[in-house]
């Protein structure tokens, strides 16, 4: 990977790839990135949201590079846009291989969360401010 590209966006989540999350070859199981992914969404969105949020969608995400046991991966968000009650994310997820001091890109998605009131019905998100 070209050293001048760099993430996009705000780290939200930082997370340490065990053996529990991988397969017998040692490479982390792809449903484990996405749900890491998927809670730094819903960090980054509850923020935005000032409340709870809930995942509507995940479009356009391929795997570029596989995770291994023992990297650090770090997921990059980044509001592409905010509707009446839902919220668009950019996200990237970048291995940090400490064996080798390389940060990668191994994968981005893009997620839609939907803003939810105390009784699960979509909610404004409110303005930011």
């Amino acid at each position: 990977m070209n050293d001048s590209v760099k993430p996009k966006g705000e780290l939200t989540l930082r997370t340490l790839a065990m053996p529990a999350d991988a397969n017998p070859a040692g490479d982390i199981f792809g449903g484990w990135v996405m749900a890491q992914m998927d809670l730094a969404s819903g960090i980054r969105a509850a923020e935005q949201a000032r409340g709870r949020v809930v995942t509507a969608a995940v479009k356009e995400m391929a795997f570029e590079l596989p995770v291994k046991i023992g990297d650090t991966l770090s997921v990059y968000t980044h509001i592409e846009r905010v509707g009446r009650t839902s919220i668009t994310l950019n996200v990237e997820a970048w291995a940090h291989r400490s064996r080798y001091n390389k940060l990668e890109k191994v994968t981005a998605g893009t997620f839609i969360m939907v803003a939810l009131d105390e009784n699960g019905t979509p909610k404004p998100v409110p303005a930011e401010g």
